[in-house]
């Protein structure tokens, strides 16, 4: 190889490597989901010592499902940043004699799921659009027709749903 064309192949990396930040930045997702102290959420506080190895694992996937969601009701150019301080899902331990562990979750009317969150809207320009906190609470979730989904979030996440329904004016 000539030395120009290793100049040549410097410089283009250099220059690159130069604009990864904006690239980067670019790239960034528009919905961002945090959890604030999720070892104090009530599904956390809740949870019978016998079950909870584990107990925190549908933190991950729910987080994905609210931003896979969420990134469709907002503008191109918006970011909506999330914070649950909450959650208790559907359902809740009851003793269970016989069982392996002498507990099994029940899924009955008097066990909505709720999700509490505080939200900020930005605009393209990082102005603040809107914010707010939202205390969701699925009171009639037995009711939401879910023919074959065992889905084991699919109360929390139709949940989520509700509350993104109609889009970014009605966050």
């Amino acid at each position: 190889m000539n030395r120009n064309r290793i100049v040549a192949i410097l410089i283009a990396v250099l220059l690159l490597a130069g604009a990864a930040p904006d690239f980067a930045q670019a790239a960034s997702p528009s919905v961002q989901v945090r959890y604030i102290h999720p070892k104090h959420f009530t599904e956390t506080r809740f949870t019978p010592p016998s079950e909870r190895i584990g107990s925190m694992d549908y933190l991950a996937p729910l987080k994905r499902y609210i931003e896979k969601r969420a990134a469709k009701v907002i503008q191109p150019g918006q970011k909506l940043s999330i914070e649950i301080t909450d959650i208790k899902r559907a359902g809740n331990y009851e003793p269970w004699p016989g069982g392996p562990s002498g507990w099994m979750r029940v899924v009955r009317s008097d066990y909505p799921p709720r999700i509490t969150l505080h939200f900020t809207l930005h605009g393209a320009d990082g102005s603040v659009l809107k914010k707010g906190t939202r205390h969701l609470i699925g009171m009639g979730f037995m009711s939401w027709s879910m023919p074959g989904n065992s889905d084991p979030l699919r109360y929390e996440k139709t949940l989520i749903d509700h509350w993104l329904r109609h889009g970014e004016n009605k966050l």
